[in-house]
């Protein structure tokens, strides 16, 4: 090798090195050196609103300011922090019950990590949004559980919280209380025998904060499965003809997600909306039908995509009516899927996506009589056309 060009790399060696070092040991430190504190926010004005309050601000004139930073004690005891970054002048401040007044303490800090010295103004937040879905709550009997809705318009992650004695005669958490941020909170909470029992339900916030306790004695339903081992494939005229790898019995053989174990309508057919029928082999008095959608293939897998059904109705009958005209079977329920966090067509979440994948539960009004025949006929997919897909489903109810 080239003694001078030997050198020379060892000469950018080194300095890199040097350079690494220096940024190793800085990187903790202050970006600037001033010790002086910086100047207060001013002319501070509160909305506030519910559960939350909004601070807008004049910014002092110092040149390194970096962020704001408020420090408060929510009505739970829980000690909060928040920064706004110095291009704002405005921040928000969440967690209140809304059941007090706080004291906020508002300071500036600059690039050298200095505060300034604190403002401290007091905030007076609306009533929490817990608050108003409280008000809401309704809880009834459902087949084999209860059944719990709710309104949640401001979208809030919430905890409703359904309770039971044990045998000490405390109350205890339900495993499958719900968990949600959806504005329309409809819920069935099932597996529960059909005696008397006493419930107590509670609205929580993620900050910790609870509303008073809702106490209802309530006796389930009786709910059974009705067994897929009856269920048949039936042909009536205006069904739509299906896709060649997929068939009927795709819908109850178990698996509920894998091509070509599903069921999926023709795309090509066009003479009228999508339907299908089957036989359960027992009338029944249905509670719910369990449907799975198909999740397509796009990011990983999709649901509220594609031929996923999201507008449909369910007909059912005692007796099959061969001529498939629907004005002779009796309409169970028009239906609409929603997704839990309202995000645009082609994207979900982990709980948009956890909760088509347990199969969305439709549930039949109680007052419709017993039927054997049932058909689904979907008025729009997610992609706005009539083909549907189906992964599985499973018909609910008392065929006793």
């Amino acid at each position: 090798m080239n003694w001078k060009l030997f050198k020379k790399m060892g000469f950018y060696l080194i300095a890199a090195m040097l350079i690494v070092g220096c940024s190793e040991e800085d990187v903790n430190e202050p970006l600037e050196n001033n010790s002086e504190k910086p100047g207060q926010v001013t002319d501070i004005i509160v909305e506030n609103l519910a559960g939350k309050a909004k601070l807008s601000y004049t910014l002092p004139k110092d040149q390194d300011l970096l962020y704001i930073k408020a420090d408060y004690v929510l009505e739970n005891g829980r000690e909060m922090n928040v920064k706004s970054s110095y291009y704002n002048s405005s921040m928000i401040l969440e967690g209140f019950s809304g059941n007090s007044e706080v004291e906020i303490s508002v300071t500036t800090v600059n690039r050298s990590e200095v505060e300034s010295d604190p403002v401290r103004i007091t905030v007076a937040p609306n009533l929490a949004p817990i608050y108003d879905v409280y008000e809401s709550l309704e809880v009834s009997p459902a087949f084999g559980g209860i059944y719990v809705s709710a309104d949640n318009p401001e979208r809030e992650d919430i905890a409703i919280l359904v309770m039971e004695q044990d045998e000490y005669g405390d109350w205890v958490t339900l495993g499958n209380s719900v968990y949600t941020s959806t504005n329309e909170v409809k819920s069935t909470l099932r597996g529960m025998d059909t005696i008397n029992k006493k419930f107590a339900i509670a609205v929580r916030d993620r900050w910790l904060n609870y509303t008073d306790t809702l106490f209802a004695e309530i006796k389930p339903l009786f709910e059974e499965a009705i067994p897929k081992s009856g269920y048949r494939g039936v042909r009536l005229p205006n069904d739509a003809p299906f896709h060649p790898s997929t068939s009927l019995e795709g819908l109850w053989n178990g698996n509920i997600m894998d091509w070509p174990q599903i069921y999926l309508t023709e795309g090509t057919y066009t003479a009228s909306n999508h339907i299908l029928t089957f036989d359960m082999g027992v009338q029944a008095k249905l509670s719910r039908i369990v449907i799975w959608d198909y999740p397509e293939y796009f990011n990983g897998r999709s649901y509220y995509y594609l031929a996923c059904m999201k507008r449909f109705r369910i007909y059912g009958s005692d007796v099959l009516e061969t001529s498939g005209d629907l004005s002779k079977w009796t309409l169970l329920g028009e239906y609409e899927e929603v997704k839990p966090s309202g995000l645009p067509y082609g994207q979900q979440t982990n709980e948009d996506y956890q909760t088509a994948n347990a199969g969305f539960s439709w549930d039949i009004p109680i007052e419709m009589p017993r039927v054997r025949y049932i058909r689904i006929e979907n008025l729009e997919n997610w992609a706005g056309g009539r083909q549907f897909a189906i992964g599985e489903l499973q018909a609910y109810g008392n065929s006793q």
